[in-house]
């Protein structure tokens, strides 16, 4: 088996290990510097959509689907309200998009080497072990892979944000497409924090998510009966068909991802504590994480320095615990964030972007009982 040297090497071509190759080749720092591509996928499938906020424009801007500047969140007595996000965007990527862009974007380079392989394993922190080949790497790994000591942890909190979507197409017009629903709670299954998340891409199509913040999984047929009926009973749509159909479970937890990093090799994504715990998302730290370990490679720092605050993940504990412990509050809990706060003081709190004060107040629109509650267990 033959041995190839490179620089840097990044596992896993998803939306960490594609910006992260994408923020290098736009760092002059990378221009002489060989990066390699593993990940045992093709990346020809549209296998997950990614939608986030932000306020301007980025590079990605090009192969975003849809963007919305209003958005609706329903209570659980299906009392809504109508939100203006400006000046914040929230925008819609579909993976393929994505893939595709990132492919056509990286072949430009000739540093860069991408592989459709798997890995085995790391030895010594600088060889890559595949089924194929095996890699030396100089400089640094990105990985990735999660930890396998997530599954057998039992200190942390570990909620599931697990969801079915379909892409449902009618003969009638039936949405709004210039706003969507980012939260609507008057349809839930049973005691749990649940809710339904529309994105309607035109007039007759949209997105239809029924989506769980909760500790165990339900039966594949409850998330279609939750469908079914948001679309019968709240939207008042008899005929439809379905054009394509999305699953998903993101980890909601305060478990130290991160820390499975070592001096050679970084975690990233969502072994890497990317994911935002309290909500499950992930796209924009992505690409904002991504350009800072450029900037910190190139300046000599450890790549994942200064990327996560330990303020908000405390933040995250406390909220996941309180869902995880009383998770029939879920709904409450964001009724109270959502019509006690304007909705781009909600945006800069979970983009971690307050100060102590903005936290403050942000905390003191929920019920002080159950945070009290788990903030006691924390510190004791």
């Amino acid at each position: 088996m033959s041995t190839i040297s490179y620089n840097y090497a990044i596992i896993g071509a998803g939306a960490a290990g594609l910006n992260l190759a994408l923020a290098m080749v736009d760092h002059p720092y990378f221009k002489d510097k060989s990066i390699l591509i593993l990940d045992p996928d093709q990346k020809i499938a549209n296998d997950k959509t990614w939608s986030f906020w932000e306020t301007g424009d980025n590079k990605l801007d090009q192969i975003v689907s849809k963007k919305w500047n209003k958005t609706v969140f329903t209570d659980r007595k299906g009392v809504s309200q109508h939100l203006d996000l400006k000046p914040y965007t929230y925008k819609m990527i579909h993976a393929l998009d994505f893939y595709t862009h990132a492919k056509t974007c990286l072949g430009r380079y000739s540093n860069i080497v991408w592989k459709q392989d798997k890995v085995d394993h790391i030895e010594n922190e600088e060889m890559i072990i595949t089924e194929q080949a095996e890699y030396k790497v100089d400089g640094h790994i990105f990985d990735s892979r999660i930890s396998g000591k997530f599954n057998t942890d039992t200190s942390s909190i570990k909620l599931l944000q697990h969801f079915k979507a379909w892409v449902i197409e009618t003969d009638q017009d039936h949405f709004d497409d210039s706003s969507f629903v980012m939260m609507d709670f008057s349809l839930i299954w049973k005691d749990t924090t649940s809710f339904t998340y529309v994105l309607p891409y035109s007039a007759k199509k949209a997105l239809i998510e029924f989506t769980f913040f909760s500790p165990e999984f339900v039966q594949d047929q409850d998330y279609d009966q939750m469908i079914e009926r948001y679309i019968k009973e709240h939207l008042n749509i008899a005929e439809y068909s379905v054009t394509d159909i999305e699953k998903g479970v993101i980890p909601m937890s305060d478990f130290p991802f991160h820390k499975a990093s070592s001096k050679k090799i970084t975690k990233i994504g969502t072994a890497g504590s990317w994911v935002k715990p309290s909500t499950g998302y992930s796209f924009q730290n992505a690409i904002c994480f991504s350009k800072e370990i450029t900037e910190n490679i190139a300046k000599g720092r450890p790549p994942a320095e200064g990327l996560l605050s330990a303020k908000h993940r405390f933040y995250d504990a406390l909220f996941l615990d309180v869902l995880h412990s009383k998770n029939e509050m879920g709904p409450d809990l964001f009724a109270s964030m959502y019509q006690k706060n304007k909705i781009q003081k909600i945006f800069k709190f979970l983009n971690e972007k307050t100060t102590l004060l903005e936290d403050l107040k942000i905390m003191a629109t929920f019920p002080k009982a159950p945070f009290t509650k788990a903030l006691v267990g924390k510190v004791f």
